[in-house]
């Protein structure tokens, strides 16, 4: 998890109606070691697994895996084409990337869990559609309480703005209980059918700013796109903060996938494009 703003820090130093966008990287790839060796055992590249490195980097190992089974170049020898192989992971991975071979990147996916973004963040990322899987949290099923909001630290420091934006929020958010009361949804033996009406009417009135959930699973080459694109200058500044922190994220977790980017005004530019 990266970006997270405790309650206390939001209590103490930030309207109360405000959060922070959060990320949770909830899952990653595992190899299975010992399939791999008895495929490998079938085609004569037993050592190739040897010299891998089975700590945290299964994502790099699935990647370069795909790649060396295209070519059959686990060893020199095994494609009568190949006479000499690039034997160190780094800059095997770095000449995938190189090469636009990003077809090898398709197999390895991250999920996230981005949490306390708004709706309109979320109107933005569906449209990254190929190589994502989406499960977002359904308001027809959760009734508000309470309108949680990121607001950006420009609008922070504009004290009107905030008393204005503040007394909004309260103001739908009194709405939403009355609603639920005048609709008696708290009542003994209202069925479940009769809540998920009224509470798909009642999200209505709601702001698209709304912080919401969702898991969001994406592989390596659409990661490689969507942050590339997603902290562009010009794009949406609360899209833009996530994916500096996503960007960050997988830095971490591959970094001979993600280490070619380099950071300018927040924009993260990747040394290799089109991948």
């Amino acid at each position: 998890m990266l970006g997270r703003s405790t309650n206390a820090e939001v209590k103490a130093g930030a309207p109360v109606h405000a959060v922070e966008p959060e990320v949770f990287v909830v899952a990653r790839p595992e190899l299975d070691y010992d399939e791999l060796a008895r495929y490998l055992a079938e085609v004569g590249g037993e050592t190739w697994l040897e010299r891998l490195d089975r700590g945290d980097l299964d994502a790099q190992n699935l990647a370069e895996f795909a790649g060396r089974l295209c070519y059959r170049s686990f060893e020199p020898g095994l494609n009568p084409n190949v006479v000499r192989i690039r034997k160190d992971q780094d800059t095997y991975l770095r000449n995938i990337l190189a090469s636009a071979h990003g077809s090898v990147l398709e197999h390895v996916s991250f999920s996230f869990v981005l949490h306390n973004v708004s709706r309109v963040l979320t109107h933005e990322l569906v449209r990254h559609r190929p190589g994502v899987a989406i499960s977002q949290e359904s308001l027809r099923f959760v009734r508000l309480t309470e309108l949680p909001f990121w607001f950006p630290e420009w609008a922070r420091q504009d004290p009107e703005l905030m008393e204005r934006a503040t007394a909004l929020l309260e103001e739908m958010e009194r709405f939403q209980g009355w609603m639920a009361g005048h609709f008696g949804l708290d009542e003994e033996g209202v069925p479940f059918s009769e809540k998920k009406h009224r509470t798909s009417f009642m999200r209505r009135f709601a702001p698209e700013g709304l912080a919401t959930g969702l898991v969001w699973t994406a592989n390596v080459r659409t990661l490689r796109h969507t942050i590339e694109a997603r902290t562009a200058l010009g794009a949406e500044e609360e899209i833009r903060l996530l994916f500096q922190r996503i960007g960050e994220l997988m830095v971490k977790e591959a970094p001979a996938l993600f280490g070619d980017y380099v950071v300018e005004d927040g924009a993260w530019v990747p040394g290799w494009r089109k991948v």
